[in-house]
């Protein structure tokens, strides 16, 4: 697969764990591609954490409104109906347990669910911003994600990164399939055709739980 193919087969299986009437709050990147390929009859409102409910669609060059932006500070809209308000309440939403699904990326996870998806020690970053909160506040944690980075694990028994959260993470998917953190480690609950479980355990740090009940994994 091409990196876009990459990014697709993951935003696609994605989508498919979000049910009509959820409220999302989606992480930069990746996972902005993820309502794209959300299925025919399911709708579900965007959250932004600086103070966005109703988020829509990126604006056309030349229709940008410059007071409405997203959390990383790009242009963004509000869909008829959606509603803005300070982040004040945008947090208070979030810790109060009514974001249905946060889909985030990482650059580390462990099979212990703990998540590091802010800092590279010696690297200068923006910060930690809102993350900390969302993937505690969140009913469901989902990483969507590459699996590997420049061939290098990514699905680790123990993150070494500063975590950005510990114990939070519900489900990882990846190009290469669809894992559940559970009390007894991750278990792959599916597995993409392109790839055998000694590919997919080659790719990651973390013993793989396979159960009896292994899936192809779903796209549509």
């Amino acid at each position: 697969m091409d990196k876009n193919e990459i990014r697709d087969v993951i935003a696609k299986r994605a989508a498919l764990e979000l049910k009509d009437g959820f409220l999302v709050n989606l992480g930069i990147g990746l996972p902005t591609l993820v309502p794209n390929y959300l299925k025919e009859g399911v709708e579900v409102l965007l959250q932004s954490e600086n103070g966005i409910i109703g988020m829509g669609a990126s604006p056309k060059a030349g229709e940008e409104n410059k007071e409405i932006v997203n959390a990383g500070g790009s242009y963004t809209s509000v869909v008829e109906g959606g509603s803005t308000f300070d982040s004040a309440m945008s947090f208070s939403i979030i810790r109060g347990g009514h974001v249905d699904v946060s889909i985030l990326g990482a650059m580390q996870v462990d099979e212990h669910g703990n998540l590091a998806n802010w800092m590279i020690p010696g690297k200068k970053v923006p910060g930690m911003g809102g993350a900390m909160d969302l993937v505690v506040g969140a009913k469901k944690v989902i990483l969507a994600m590459e699996h590997t980075a420049k061939g290098g694990h990514k699905i680790l028994k123990n993150c070494t990164l500063p975590l950005t959260a510990a114990g939070q993470v519900n489900m990882i998917i990846t190009e290469m399939g669809v894992m559940d953190i559970t009390p007894e480690g991750i278990v792959l609950r599916e597995l993409h055709p392109a790839f055998t479980l000694e590919d997919i355990q080659a790719a990651t740090e973390a013993k793989l739980i396979i159960p009896t009940d292994l899936k192809p994994m779903q796209l549509h």
